[in-house]
């Protein structure tokens, strides 16, 4: 029975978890969303949420604490500048799951794991306020829209003249022949 366990070892030794689970973070604090499976993004999330907490009081103590779990300084400056203030207010809750189906190869469960105040979408900053609002035309008439679709612009012939063409010879000294008629 499996009371009381509640790390998913996801099928790895600890050492193999453990450095999978600070890349997987670096990943997701430098590129704000990352798509993974639904385990090892639940997984995940019990790796970094703690870790973002720690950098809500930044101090030399705290960034050692952080750094020792994640082993890159670039994403160690990135939480602790970028991440930390806009999480600041926030009690936790800090990274959302979105499932995405699954996987074409093996079938396993999909999903995209991001932080939750990246999301401008969701967040309706200004690209959900970019939406106008859309009018209608006035159709076309029948003969016009059968015209369009049957000779492109480029291919538009003026209508010919009715008056008669002459018909006109040349000799070889380059004199017309015309017939008068």
């Amino acid at each position: 029975m499996r009371h009381n366990r509640v790390i998913n070892h996801l099928g790895r030794t600890s050492s193999h978890r453990k450095a999978m689970l600070s890349n997987m973070a670096t990943s997701l604090i430098l590129h704000k969303r990352i798509t993974t499976t639904t385990a090892k993004a639940k997984a995940l999330r019990t790796f970094v949420e703690p870790l973002i907490t720690k950098s809500k009081e930044d101090s030399t103590h705290s960034r050692r604490i952080v750094f020792s779990y994640l082993k890159d300084k670039a994403a160690v400056a990135e939480l602790f500048r970028e991440v930390s203030p806009k999480i600041a207010e926030r009690p936790g809750g800090y990274t959302r799951i979105l499932k995405i189906g699954n996987r074409i190869g093996d079938n396993a469960d999909m999903c995209i794991m991001e932080l939750v105040d990246y999301n401008e979408a969701m967040l309706g900053g200004d690209a959900a306020k970019t939406k106008t609002t859309r009018r209608r035309r006035a159709p076309k008439k029948k003969e016009e829209a059968v015209a369009e679709t049957k000779a492109p612009k480029a291919a538009k012939v003026k209508p010919e003249s009715k008056e008669k063409p002459v018909d006109k010879t040349e000799d070889a000294a380059g004199e017309s022949l015309t017939e008068e008629k």
